[in-house]
């Protein structure tokens, strides 16, 4: 444990963490609630080292989440672990075909969404005999979105199951009644006392709410901000407008394809893009940077997403603001409570400073037998770049993505025309 630990750069667990780890260990069912951003990913998949066994091409433990960006970032979490265990990652939008040859060897923990899961049993083309172990991440949330039936039928396929775990970011959830827990022991570390200490409140009224934004933008810091809508329809609009005020925003939600999602995550993670523009699918379960500052452009309906929209700032003992932009004629949600400061907007518009990074995106990656290494190495020697002109660097199945930075990409993509990556042509450009 304690060679993992300082692989990942961590010096010790917290107190959820250890709990959790204790509970897994010595109950058949746990049930974990836990603020966005307090690690639970990592309380929950470390007892998985002393369950599995060294079972070759076994599935033994399974993972449902809700969203695919969720699947993804626990795939990445375990990997970092390097705990000599398989796992996949199965869900939407990802290729069939990929998957199901990955099942010829099987993972020894499968991590994906209900959707997919029950689409693979449908096939026929999961063993999961010998999975003992099942674990429902954001589960509340795979409810929410209406999971019931395909929850229920993957169930139906798991006879062996002997530890069940379920966990959340919200208060007050109940399981349903096909989820069998004689017994549950409920770890609760939502509290009052514990619910973003270091989180600042301010309201912000406005008669003309896309020129709040601007100005309020260019007033905060410029760091890393999520912007919540409540619609998808509204994200669109809101970017598009912004766009006209030569404010660059990445914009999230479900209706956008997977792989546009995940650029916008990308590039949100990396710096190429400061501002993200969101629904509420953005408040939980998705591997993004600690963000310092959370702007409602729309309230929440309810008291559980202003919760989850805050969580994302201010977040392990860290600071932040939430901001509530609201028409000077809207009445204040309940939920608000008194502890709101107004902040008066300046009337001078103020500059907003040009990302330092862009994101280039490259045509290959793990399958290409292309890895991080060889990106660096490409870019520094075949591109010219210095190493602190280099930043985040991300490699996914089919493609990677890198960050430059903006003053030297027009030079790096001169010297890489016609070359190649490990003896390969890739065709390489700006990510959009």
């Amino acid at each position: 444990m304690e060679k993992i630990l300082a692989k990942i750069g961590i010096a010790a667990l917290n107190e959820m963490q250890k709990a959790t780890i204790k509970s897994i260990a010595e109950n058949e069912n746990t049930l974990l609630l836990s603020p966005t951003g307090s690690g639970k990913t990592l309380a929950f998949l470390l007892p998985l080292l002393d369950i599995l066994e060294n079972i070759e091409n076994q599935i033994q433990v399974m993972i449902l989440v809700p969203t695919r960006e969720l699947s993804l970032q626990i795939e990445a979490v375990w990997k970092s672990l390097g705990t000599g265990h398989k796992i996949n990652a199965f869900y939407g939008g990802h290729s069939m075909e990929v998957e199901i040859n990955s099942l010829k060897n099987p993972p020894a923990v499968l991590v994906g969404t209900p959707g997919r899961i029950a689409d693979h049993y449908t096939r026929r083309t999961i063993d999961s005999r010998q999975v003992k172990t099942l674990i429902f991440d954001e589960f509340d949330k795979s409810l929410e979105m209406g999971f019931h039936e395909q929850i229920q039928f993957i169930l139906e396929h798991l006879p062996k199951i002997n530890k069940q775990v379920f966990v959340s970011a919200t208060q007050g959830i109940s399981l349903p009644e096909f989820i069998k827990t004689p017994t549950l022991n409920q770890l609760d570390y939502i509290s009052d006392g514990q619910k973003n200490r270091g989180l600042a409140l301010k309201l912000v009224k406005t008669t003309d709410k896309i020129q709040g934004l601007g100005l309020l933008l260019g007033q905060i810091t410029q760091s890393a901000t999520l912007i919540f809508c409540n619609q998808r329809d509204e994200v669109e609009e809101v970017a598009g407008l912004m766009a006209k005020r030569g404010i660059n925003c990445g914009v999230f939600h479900g209706k956008i394809e997977q792989v546009d999602r995940e650029k916008a995550l990308i590039r949100f993670r990396n710096g190429s893009v400061r501002y993200l523009i969101s629904t509420d699918l953005a408040a939980r379960g998705l591997d993004i940077p600690e963000v310092e500052n959370v702007i409602h452009y729309s309230l929440p309906y309810h008291e559980q997403e202003f919760v989850h929209r805050n969580g994302r700032t201010a977040r392990m003992n860290a600071t932040g603001v939430a901001y509530f932009l609201i028409d000077k004629t809207d009445k204040l949600p309940a939920y608000l409570g008194d502890a709101v400061e107004e902040l008066q907007l300046k009337d001078e518009k103020s500059e907003i400073k040009a990302e330092e990074f862009t994101t280039i995106y490259i045509s290959g990656g793990k399958k290409d037998k292309i890895n991080k290494i060889d990106i660096v190495g490409f870019c520094m020697q075949k591109g010219g770049l210095e190493k602190d002109a280099l930043g985040k660097i991300e490699v996914q199945d089919f493609a990677s993505y890198a960050a430059i930075k903006t003053t030297a990409l027009k030079t790096f993509l001169k010297n890489i025309q016609d070359q190649k990556i490990k003896g390969k042509k890739m065709k390489i450009e700006v990510a959009r």
